[in-house]
């Protein structure tokens, strides 16, 4: 499939570098921004060249919409073929459909990896190395599945009953 509309949004080859997005990016977010350009469209034209930018700034994005086109990042196309029911198309069976309408919300698959929280550190740093850089090294606690009960939250071979070690949360820090 040859899918250019993002890299044609941007005024860059398929082929074109990192560097040359971003420097593409910049100088079509300036033409186009809203509070710079007051003509009617403008800021729709922001908008797309926003999204081109979000997705051919990230290699994995990139890949998948060099791969399957726009609709990559929304669940389309990425399934290659019929697939079954489901089709690739991103509907996710009759029990999605129900829960949205019955307060159960979208339904997240529990295979599908999670973005976590910011952290944020206050790092005290001379004035040398404000201007010229430094490494500093931050120690942080994450959270890791239990291994006593693979975060069911109950002790092995048990019923749910609440986990010595984790304490029912499924997860410690380590």
């Amino acid at each position: 499939m040859n899918n250019t509309e993002y890299y044609d949004r941007l005024g860059v080859s398929k082929d074109a570098s990192q560097d040359e997005i971003k420097r593409a990016y910049r100088k079509m977010s300036k033409k186009y921004h809203p509070d710079i350009n007051k003509e009617p469209g403008a800021e729709e034209k922001y908008k797309e060249v926003q999204e081109a930018y979000e997705t051919l700034s990230d290699d994995q994005k990139r890949a998948a919409y060099d791969q399957y086109g726009p609709d990559s990042a929304n669940g389309f196309g990425g399934q290659g073929g019929f697939g079954g029911f489901d089709g690739g198309a991103g509907f996710g069976g009759f029990e999605d459909i129900f829960s949205s309408f019955f307060g159960g919300g979208a339904t997240r698959n529990p295979n599908a990896p999670r973005q976590g929280d910011d952290l944020q550190y206050r790092v005290n740093l001379s004035f040398e190395e404000a201007i010229f850089g430094a490494e500093k090294e931050v120690h942080y606690n994450r959270e890791a599945t239990c291994k006593t009960c693979s975060g069911s939250g109950a002790k092995p071979g048990t019923s749910p009953v609440t986990c010595g070690r984790c304490h029912g949360q499924g997860v410690i820090n380590v």
